[in-house]
């Protein structure tokens, strides 16, 4: 399985959308649907931190590793070590041996003080040193019990506010942070280098719907990225905990078929 032929953007299956199933899961999901290839979450289970059994699993269902999301989340933070610049560089390198073009990073919290203060130019440095695009994704700021916001991220959590040459839109992050993912788009121009193609609701919590059942409108936001020639990935990462296997992979293919239909590739697959 390969990118598409006709230069559109190709549909990704984020291995965190099985969750609690495995990485290999999703991989065999990935190959039954239709998807051009994976995004791994590196740390959602032991199979994911090990490139080996991962590049296994893509030569065995013959679906490809695009990307590599960077295991800087608040539940991987043991994950190939605690320091940040080992977690990135591990990334890259387990970028360039599955194949994989981009690696996905959050902003640094507030807590990793030097990290935080090298952050820009050392992810520009690393990007430079192994020709892997790295891409910051979109946070939102944490908020108490009374409405009011926790400074978790420095120097923020908007990736647009930090001097990075590439950013990722998370639609389900920028509902939580109360903007428009539309907007997003266009105000990001050429720095939108991926999108994790998901939906949300204006909460204070993260809830990675579903495309279509949030306020993002996921359709027009599929359609200005058309109109204005993207070309990167479109990523499904979605929340699916609370459903069976069926329901799971039910959900799946409709995400797919709603992406490319939204990318003007109906009935690929």
């Amino acid at each position: 399985m390969a990118e598409p032929l006709d230069g559109t953007s190709p549909v990704v299956l984020s291995t965190s959308s099985v969750f609690p199933e495995s990485t290999a899961s999703a991989f065999a999901l990935a190959r039954q649907l239709g998807y051009d290839g994976i995004e791994l979450m590196v740390g959602t289970d032991s199979v994911s931190a090990d490139v080996d059994q991962v590049a296994d699993l893509s030569a065995y269902h013959e679906v490809p590793v695009l990307a590599v999301h960077a295991p800087t989340l608040l539940l991987t933070q043991r994950t190939w070590g605690i320091d940040p610049w080992e977690k990135l560089e591990r990334s890259a390198m387990a970028a360039n041996r599955l194949g994989a073009g981009v690696v996905v990073v959050h902003p640094p919290f507030r807590w990793q003080r030097g990290y935080a203060q090298d952050f820009t130019t050392g992810v520009r440095r690393l990007a430079q040193s192994t020709g892997i695009r790295f891409a910051v994704e979109n946070m939102y700021p944490w908020r108490g019990p009374g409405g009011g916001e926790l400074r978790a991220y420095a120097p923020s959590w908007d990736c647009a506010q930090l001097d990075c040459d590439h950013l990722t839109l998370d639609l389900s992050h920028a509902a939580t942070a109360r903007l428009s993912s539309l907007e997003l788009v266009r105000d990001w121009g050429e720095r939108l280098a991926h999108v994790h193609l998901t939906d949300g609701t204006h909460s204070s919590a993260d809830e990675h719907l579903l495309p279509g059942d949030g306020d993002q409108d996921p359709s027009a936001v599929l359609a200005e990225l058309v109109k204005t020639g993207y070309r990167g990935q479109i990523v499904l990462e979605v929340g699916t905990r609370g459903m069976s296997r069926t329901e799971r992979r039910d959900a799946l293919a409709s995400c797919l078929a709603f992406a490319r239909q939204g990318l003007n590739r109906e009935g690929q697959g």
